[in-house]
């Protein structure tokens, strides 16, 4: 049996998972790894047999997405010939860790395909929800990268095919100890964003991960570090608590390590609001974004949180297994759902074709499925 294990390598989440998701894959069938994506932090320890562009999206300086350079970094063009060139038919199974290159071939060319993320779990009516409807990010959600089956990851089990966070070893090896210290990741402000508000709290001592550093820097209360895996994760078991955007591996891994957690959405991006009510569920507090007037649910975090420790069993090997299991039953199909007529609009807009329908871009003559 041939596997396609696909990983979406904006962000980190994703390659996270696939450090200890690949390995394991590689025990049971032959097994090839496919990235795509244009912005990210972490290198994977593996050989990766394919490197696409993908679709992806680039953080701003002031808590969202910078959009310009969003629309200059992604080339639509350049993602279509990839969705028709990868060679998906050489494989039983593709495995996507929302991944949009593999998941719209399979769609168009009609092969089995398995959605393998956190983003999967939203589809599930019962995983916690914004409390603000997004239409337009839970259409995304849904047709970023499509597939019928998926197994989701969430902070607890709320429903059969969902399962708690997949740890890295790396970090289950990690001895949590507490100097004293905050450690932040928040790339989508900038550092004189963080500067003017945490610079405020001159008692307490941050460690900030910036993506505009290449060395270290210490600026009054705050030490400024370049983006470094390892470096990361050790500052993390070192500290007393951990500030963050709304994303899943790294609010895992704190929680893991027992550290206090204190979370920051990213604008306008629905999966970091859904993330957020489940952690507010938990018990972890949250804010709307980072201002001066936040500062008073900082301090009070600061001084009177406390950690809300999450055991998270390795269910690597149970959750390969039951996908597998599946297949072999027939369950796991190609993509049959319709496209919605705003995505066909938005392509229409987009090549500057009246109502053109995006499977004759990709090759099918008469645009049916």
């Amino acid at each position: 049996m041939k596997i396609l294990y696909a990983v979406q390598g904006t962000g980190n989440g994703h390659l996270s998972r696939a450090m200890e998701i690949a390995p394991v894959l590689k025990k049971y069938a032959e097994t090839d790894l496919l990235v795509s994506g244009i912005d990210s932090d972490l290198k994977l320890p593996f050989p990766v047999k394919y490197r696409y562009h993908g679709l992806g999206f680039v953080f701003g300086k002031n808590g969202g997405i910078d959009l310009l350079a969003t629309y200059r970094k992604n080339k639509i063009k350049t993602l279509l010939e990839e969705i028709k060139s990868v060679p998906i038919e050489d494989y039983d199974l593709i495995i996507n860790d929302f991944e949009p290159v593999t998941a719209w071939a399979a769609y168009h060319r009609r092969r089995p395909i398995v959605g393998f993320g956190n983003q999967h779990s939203l589809l599930s009516d019962k995983s916690p929800k914004a409390a603000k409807r997004y239409p337009i990010g839970e259409m995304v959600i849904k047709w970023y990268a499509p597939t019928a089956t998926w197994f989701g990851f969430h902070f607890r089990p709320y429903d059969t095919n969902i399962f708690t966070p997949t740890i890295r070893t790396i970090v289950r090896d990690l001895t949590p100890s507490d100097k004293g210290y905050y450690t932040v990741y928040l790339p989508a402000y900038s550092e004189q964003k963080m500067i003017k508000i945490l610079g405020e709290l001159k008692q307490y001592r941050w460690e900030i991960f910036s993506k505009e550093r290449n060395k270290p820097e210490e600026i009054g209360n705050i030490i400024f570090k370049p983006i470094d895996a390892t470096e990361f994760l050790n500052s993390m078991a070192a500290s007393t608590g951990v500030l963050t955007g709304g994303g899943f591996a790294t609010p895992a891994e704190a929680l893991f390590l027992g550290k206090k957690l204190m979370v920051i959405p990213m604008k306008g991006q629905y999966e970091q609001q859904c993330n957020v009510a489940a952690l507010n569920q938990i018990g972890v507090p949250s804010l709307k974004s980072l201002k001066i007037k936040h500062l008073p649910l900082i301090e009070d975090w600061l001084q009177n949180a406390n950690p809300i420790p999450l055991d998270f069993p390795d269910n690597s090997a149970l959750i390969i297994e039951k996908i597998l299991q599946d297949y072999q039953l027939g369950k796991i199909k190609y993509t049959q759902d319709e496209m919605p007529s705003q995505i066909l609009s938005a392509y229409s807009k987009l090549f500057g074709k009246k109502q053109q329908n995006p499977l004759e871009l990709l090759g099918n003559p008469d645009g049916k499925r």
